[in-house]
């Protein structure tokens, strides 16, 4: 028969150990949660330097859309 253990039934079960058997347990556990935890990492991300290398973005062009976008501001209708 496949049982189900929630954490709030694992907890009723810690409170009953005794204090050693507290240690001892969370000596077995932590190894296996550190193992789990460096299996799950996420990949390192990728370095955003570079990413508008090559591209030919003028000071003009940078005003020019900032005007753009600012044109209607602030907004009168609401």
């Amino acid at each position: 028969m496949d049982r189900t253990i929630t954490l709030e039934g694992a907890m009723e079960v810690v409170k009953q150990l005794s204090l050693i058997d507290k240690v001892r347990l969370i000596e077995q556990v932590a190894p296996q949660i550190e193992r789990e935890l460096a299996a799950s990492s996420p990949k390192p991300r990728e370095s955003l330097r570079g990413l508008w290398k090559g591209s030919n973005v003028s000071e003009l062009d940078i005003a020019k859309m900032r005007q753009e976008v600012w044109s209607n501001f602030p907004r009168e209708d609401f």
